[in-house]
């Protein structure tokens, strides 16, 4: 039922039940002695209201798979596209359940349940256009008149109706809101229901939720009445476990500082939070600047406060990947994964590609740690949906898009229009009128490694950066750095060795007269494709230009890298387009490799991440030429390599 300020279910706040006993009982996989790196904590975990919990931490870590961008009926963009489900009907899906995309289709999620799960509406607005809506709310906020403007009540058309649409989107750049429709008290109860929904839907040990929302900061581009387009600077915050009654949105101020200096003040009152930045592949140019948001440089205290509000950041999403981009990494043959042409109505050409894109990034927070002392980027890497059905479609054979209409093959471009069974230079213009569908990708995912499936400790594993990326699968990797002995490949406690001598993703270490060992292992989907190769990326500064090197360490079937080149033999996979079959024998199902720098420099900043590339496989867009009976879009990619990032480990001098 809608929420109003009258009839809201929550009130104002929240009511969380966050209060815990911990009761620790130390037993060792070895002995039953004093506790040390080879054992697992058992504790019970007390609450008022529900039976105890008995939590096992596996000191080694678990991965984890989750979504920390998931939007539902009370995001302003999604409900206005259709979308009706709520917090309560995302997570049940996060956890195996059907649920209906708005368009009457039933959804459901690729693979096992998710282990962890958010749901991030965006502040601005908070459920207040579902609100307006008098085909199903009895809010006063129905007879206000935007909300008549947006319903139709007033008349005038669609036009009509889209321009009171596309007002409330300009007061969330300008940060001017709407008089009529900002109704605080009203947002608060919105936002209650989803921090409810979160606590009702908590399952220590089994499923974790965490309470969170979308910070929507956009900058235009010209002026307000050009309608070029905007930049996205959006963040997901997201708090441990105790959340605040109100939230703090672009309304309140459209500086991303700001927004930090109330993330310090809600940390010192309690509440732990981090901001989660994402689609810096839109930001043209901005979300990695070289300044701050007024324009003053870099300090060492900005660089702190920043890493300590974000530090991780969305490396892919439905929206594309941020990892790199042809320009910028013309070396890189794989660099073109899942470009987003256009992004809140600009196009890709248009915009500024240094400063949007995460490996660039490292290099330049180097730079600056150089100079201050402090590095404003030494962000991890998460995946995430950013779904707007309350689902993420993960799966390229059964993609159902981002929006309630993307599930329409028309609609995303997938198939000639009018029923057509080939594609003409006229049809393909026509499919891709639906430019943003089109380009939607089945991506992505968070992996977390931690001791347990809990807030603390999934949370925790954030803030230390011990994440992944993936654009999809459940695939997992391990990197370490090191000083290893090349036998440890062999050894039934290897994770447990790379722990004991060396450092995890996402860490920082002292470099040395030679180069550290790096130790990848990557494991395959259980249900997906299989790898065919591992690499270990090499970023850093010199003199102010950005360098990168490209090493594959690791090769399906036993193949070893050229040594020249340092890529992998070609491992023959392929696809048939006429059904997407595979060969599958090519790939490995899993991957190991310790691996030195060749090109190492004692006293060189450096930042290393590893990837991992799949097999090639049918893009979604193929599958549903292949359904149809019809070729694929010629103006599409037809395959994708699904991928993995892991967070990045740090060499300083």
């Amino acid at each position: 039922m809608p929420l109003s300020k009258k009839e809201s279910l929550y009130g104002k706040g929240a009511k969380r039940g966050n209060t815990m006993k911990k009761l620790i009982i130390c037993t060792s996989l070895i002995a039953l002695s004093a506790c040390n790196k080879t054992e697992r904590t058992i504790y019970t975990v007390e609450y008022p209201d529900r039976p105890s919990i008995e939590i096992t931490e596996n000191p080694l870590k678990n991965a984890y798979f989750g979504d920390l961008h998931v939007h539902t009926k009370n995001s302003f963009d999604a409900y206005i596209t259709g979308t009706r489900t709520t917090a309560d009907d995302a997570y049940r899906f996060a956890k195996g359940e059907t649920i209906d995309n708005g368009a009457g289709e039933a959804i459901s999620i690729s693979g096992p349940p998710l282990d962890f799960y958010g749901v991030t509406d965006h502040g601005e607005y908070m459920g207040v256009i579902a609100a307006m809506d008098a085909r199903t709310s009895k809010d006063p906020l129905t007879k206000t008149k935007t909300g008549k403007s947006i319903f139709g009540l007033l008349g005038g058309g669609t036009d009509a109706r889209m321009q009171a649409f596309m007002d409330i989107g300009t007061t969330i750049v300008t940060g001017e809101e709407i008089e009529d429709i900002y109704d605080l008290e009203f947002i608060d109860s919105a936002w209650a229901f989803n921090v409810n929904a979160a606590e009702k839907h908590y399952e220590p040990g089994k499923f974790t939720t965490f309470a969170a929302y979308e910070y929507t900061q956009m900058n235009i581009i010209g002026e307000i009445d050009d309608n070029l387009g905007a930049t996205n600077l959006h963040r997901n915050v997201v708090f441990k476990d105790k959340a605040p009654t109100r939230l703090f949105s672009t309304l309140n101020s459209t500086n991303p500082e700001d927004l930090w200096s109330w993330m310090n003040d809600t940390r010192a009152n309690g509440m732990d939070v981090i901001a989660i930045p994402h689609n810096s592949n839109g930001s043209n140019g901005q979300m990695f600047a070289m300044t701050t948001t007024d324009g003053s440089a870099f300090t060492e205290s900005y660089a702190k406060n920043r890493m300590l509000n974000e530090p991780i950041v969305e490396m892919t999403q439905v929206k594309g990947t941020s990892e790199t981009h042809p320009l910028l990494s013309p070396e890189d043959e794989l660099a073109d994964h899942e470009l987003y042409e256009i992004l809140i109505g600009m196009p890709e050409e248009a915009q500024k590609v240094p400063g949007s894109f995460v490996r660039q990034s490292l290099a330049r927070g180097l730079e600056f740690e150089e100079k201050l002392g402090a590095n404003p980027y030494e962000f991890g890497f998460i995946g995430a949906s950013d779904t707007h059905v309350s689902a993420p479609s993960l799966s390229e054979k059964e993609h159902f898009g981002k929006f309630p209409h993307d599930t329409t093959l028309e609609n995303r471009g997938s198939v000639p229009p009018d029923g057509a069974k080939e594609w003409g230079e006229k049809q393909t213009q026509e499919a891709l009128a639906f430019i943003a569908s089109s380009q939607y990708g089945a991506s992505g995912l968070a992996g977390v490694w931690a001791e347990a499936n809990t807030r603390e400790h999934i949370f925790d594993g954030m803030r230390r950066k011990e994440t992944f990326a993936t654009s999809g699968p459940r695939l997992k990797a391990r990197f370490f750095a090191g000083d290893y002995n090349p036998s440890i490949l062999e050894s039934t406690d290897m994770v447990e060795q790379a722990y004991a001598g060396g450092s995890p993703m996402g860490s920082t270490i002292n470099g040395d007269t030679e180069s550290p060992d790096f130790i990848v292992w990557a494991m395959k989907d259980p249900a997906g494709y299989p790898l065919q190769r591992v690499q270990v990326i090499k970023v850093w500064a010199d003199g102010g230009d950005y360098k990168e090197a490209i090493f594959d360490i690791a090769c399906a079937g036993g193949a070893e890298p050229d040594a020249a080149s340092h890529r992998c033999p070609d491992n023959g996979a392929s696809v048939d387009l006429s059904n997407c079959k595979t060969n599958d024998e090519t790939g490995s199902a899993d991957l190991k490799a310790i691996w030195k720098d060749p090109s190492y420099k004692p006293g060189q900043r450096v930042a290393y991440y590893a990837r991992v590339i799949e097999n090639p496989k049918c893009r979604w867009s193929t599958w549903d030429a292949v359904r149809n009976g019809t070729p694929p879009n010629p103006d599409m990619k037809a395959t994708v390599q699904d991928r993995l990032w892991t967070s990045a480990i740090w060499v300083q001098p």
